[in-house]
């Protein structure tokens, strides 16, 4: 007859090695490799490759595709890890309940942003949210392209857009997103400005580099919109780099408010076009944002976005001098303290 307690003890060890199995696989898929989640996890390398091994083995399935250079995840390991990664963190949620500090956000938090607005609106905020959760691990991936969330395991990507732009995901409105179009004093000297949106034919329209190609800028007066088709001799993947050909006399640029408001307050550029409200595509296009629905009850990025959304206000881009997150003058700042 088998001993209780040896069937007792050899199920607890098959638990802990299950454990440590799922453990080391999230940290590995939401680490990007091998070595980071071993760094990570305290264990050597071999180590959580072996887990790992263990797990695809019980399994009979390929969770990650291995490459000298990445490390992704397969179609059964995406919907392995979206799972597990629950799991993960509803142990931590009880354990956190029943602790003296229960409900404190705590844990890695992965937020994917643009690049020129984090460095202005969302590095400013990260001594405050350390100091309200200083349990709180942050991740932030900086780039102007869209990420894929599920294979970059992104908690939060922050996203200028409309509201359908991701129908599968939860989108957290944040603020209001105004763009104008603007140039410097001495191109307008010399060029002219326009005083109607078919003017803009004329005239060297630098363009941000969407990833559907298009030329053309929609701009709305009333219940009239127009579409215009643009050409000119910039087209780049970086706002700023826009702001800084346009403050250089290159063209017209069509900017977010909150990125030249400085610029504007002090007659480096000139709004033109005033009269039209201006965007690239849809014109109810705000700033979001987005997490996954299995994420809803998440305290980590409840925390992020209610900071991030008490800091920007309801209005930004509309009132920066009024009530916004900063003033043009501190935006000057903020700027020079990130292209340090």
């Amino acid at each position: 007859m088998a001993n209780p307690v040896n069937t007792v003890a050899r199920s607890a060890k098959l638990n802990m090695d299950r454990f440590a199995e799922l453990k080391a696989f999230c940290t590995v898929a939401g680490g990007g490799g091998f070595s980071s989640a071993g760094r990570r996890l305290g264990l050597a390398t071999s180590s959580v490759t072996r887990l790992v091994d263990s797990l695809e083995r019980r399994l009979g399935a390929v969770l990650l595709n291995r490459s000298t250079r990445s490390v992704t995840l397969t179609d059964a390991g995406r919907a392995y890890y979206e799972r597990a990664l629950r799991l993960l963190e509803e142990l931590d949620a009880a354990d956190d309940a029943a602790g003296p500090q229960a409900g404190e956000p705590r844990g890695l938090l992965r937020v994917a942003a643009p690049v020129t607005f984090c460095a202005m609106h969302i590095a400013p905020l990260l001594p405050e949210l350390a100091r309200r959760h200083p349990r709180l691990e942050l991740d932030l991936r900086l780039s102007d392209t869209v990420s894929n969330m599920v294979d970059e395991s992104i908690d939060v990507a922050i996203r200028i857009g409309s509201a359908g732009m991701a129908p599968n995901l939860i989108a957290r409105r944040l603020a209001a997103h105004e763009r104008v179009i603007c140039a410097s004093p001495d191109y307008l000297a010399s060029h002219g400005e326009p005083r109607a949106p078919d003017d803009l034919a004329r005239h060297n329209c630098m363009r941000f580099a969407h990833g559907d190609g298009r030329h053309v800028w929609r701009l709305k007066r009333g219940e009239e919109v127009y579409e215009v088709p643009v050409h000119g001799t910039l087209t780049v993947n970086n706002a700023d780099v826009l702001r800084q050909a346009a403050l250089g006399g290159m063209g017209l640029a069509l900017l977010a408010r909150w990125l030249v408001g400085p610029e504007l307050e002090s007659g480096a550029l000139r709004r033109v076009l005033a009269g039209y409200d201006a965007n690239p595509g849809p014109m109810d296009v705000g700033l979001f944002a987005i997490y996954q629905a299995n994420r809803r009850g998440s305290a980590k990025i409840k925390a992020f976005i209610d900071l991030l959304e008490s800091a920007l206000g309801s209005e930004l881009g509309r009132s920066l001098g009024s009530g916004g997150l900063n003033s043009p003058a501190q935006l000057r700042q903020l700027r020079a303290r990130a292209a340090r």
